[in-house]
């Protein structure tokens, strides 16, 4: 009988042996970068140290009071909850869109799932074709795709056009081939804290309809845009979007694990496969979470309130340490929307050199080492080898400290000035730390 691969490697048998047990996509993946980052931060922490934690992107905002009533109230809810999820769920997350984004989606078209990160890994499993994705963008698109053993195209964006995709990068991805095609979209976006306007969307929407591209529409970010303006490429491309979104960023829920897929009626037929296989693998989210969620999409003053008062904050957060960094020689683009910045050290090439850092990993390694700072490099969102490049995520402060002070200044009125030095500081002390350090 052949040796299992854990038993292998507790017999001290050779890699080689252990591997041949392994799927071949999985052999060069390790675990998501940036739940490794968080990890290592707070090992360092268990050992006394100083850590800055800009590495995990997680909603500093606790989970609004009224969604937090409803888990009680539904905690005795016990039983499996049909595969696309609960009726009234799917009702609300459909009116959601429709009141927000000005779509048209039915009810009908709406799939539950726990956390859109696996509903993207069941729509990639499911769809027979090539996935294009953003560079620099999120971490776990790449793998989830290689897991699956797609072919991928990424679309390696720059700078000067603020790190968005062009209409002329995607035709370029599409070429003569004229099978079906995945594109994944992602803004406010992570990592660059950036946005679309409308007629840049448009412009993509045409590339899309003439090459056979459906697009993956991660808008996990849509309602924490800093101006509330977010304006989803549904509505330019009805028939070729389908529309992601869930808890964790705009409701504060990330561990909730709770993500939603809207689809068009054209589209259909992706979602029925992906049902399929959700009825074979997770069956159904959490009944008592799913039944919470639809306080949350639903129409709520207070939860509006809420999304204002932690937009304000993010934008004016954003803003500041984006001028302080600017003001070190770093490269960036001022945040729109999320709590992302994505610094660009290319001008601070020369000086880092001189001190033997050459690589995006170098440069995070040592200023985790030397400052405290946790940062994660641009090659881990899928940047080109050598670019020196890194993601901020400015989320390491009380949010529920923020937001209780921030409801004491009216909306209309702006915060005081000393308002983030107080109430986000460890923020501001962990870029200062920064930009000591590359001075």
């Amino acid at each position: 009988m052949p040796k299992t691969a854990a038993r292998s490697g507790e017999n001290g048998a050779g890699e080689a042996e252990t591997v041949r047990y392994l799927n071949p996509n999985v052999l060069n993946l390790g675990v998501s970068a940036t739940l490794k980052i968080n990890e290592l931060s707070n090992e360092l922490v268990r050992q006394g140290r100083t850590v800055y934690k800009f590495g995990l992107g997680q909603s500093p905002f606790p989970v609004p009071e009224a969604v937090v009533r409803a888990l009680r109230l539904y905690a005795p809810q016990k039983d499996y909850l049909p595969v696309n999820g609960l009726p009234a769920l799917r009702e609300a997350v459909a009116s959601f869109h429709s009141r927000k984004d000005l779509v048209d989606i039915s009810p009908a078209h709406v799939i539950v799932g726990p956390g859109s990160k696996e509903l993207l890994f069941l729509l990639q499993l499911v769809f027979n074709g090539d996935v294009i994705i953003p560079g620099p963008g999120w971490v776990s698109y790449r793998p989830q795709a290689s897991i699956l053993g797609k072919r991928i195209k990424v679309l390696h964006t720059r700078f000067e056009e603020k790190w968005m995709i062009t209409p002329g990068l995607l035709e370029k991805a599409a070429g003569e081939d004229t099978g079906p095609k995945l594109l994944i979209l992602n803004y406010p976006g992570n990592p660059d804290g950036v946005s679309y306007q409308r007629s840049q969307l448009k412009e993509l929407v045409e590339v899309a309809r003439r090459h056979n591209i459906f697009i993956l529409s991660d808008e996990i970010y849509g309602q924490l845009h800093h101006k509330g303006k977010h304006i989803s490429i549904a509505r330019d491309y009805p028939e070729g979007t389908i529309i992601s979104s869930g808890l964790s960023k705009w409701c504060g829920a990330g561990g909730w694990r709770l993500g939603t897929f809207s689809f068009p009626p054209d589209l259909k037929w992706l979602m029925d496969a992906m049902s399929v296989v959700a009825s074979e693998t997770y069956t159904s989210v959490s009944a008592p979470i799913q039944y919470a969620a639809v306080q949350a999409f639903s129409a709520d003053a207070e939860l509006e309130n809420y999304l204002w008062h932690a937009r304000r904050i993010l934008s004016l957060l954003g803003n500041q340490i984006t001028d302080m960094l600017l003001g070190a020689g770093v490269k960036l683009h001022k945040p729109e929307g999320a709590f992302y910045l994505f610094l660009d050290f290319t001008e601070l090439a020369d000086k880092l050199a001189g001190r033997k850092i050459t690589t995006p990993e170098e440069l995070c390694s040592r200023l985790l080492d030397e400052t405290g700072v946790a940062l994660l490099p641009g090659s881990v969102f899928n940047r080109p080898p050598g670019d020196m490049t890194a993601r901020l995520a400015y989320v390491d402060f009380d949010g529920a400290r923020a937001l209780a002070a921030s409801v004491n200044t009216p909306l209309h009125e702006p915060l005081p000035d000393d308002f983030i030095s107080h109430y986000c500081r460890k923020v501001i002390k962990g870029t200062e730390k920064m930009v000591e350090w590359l001075r």
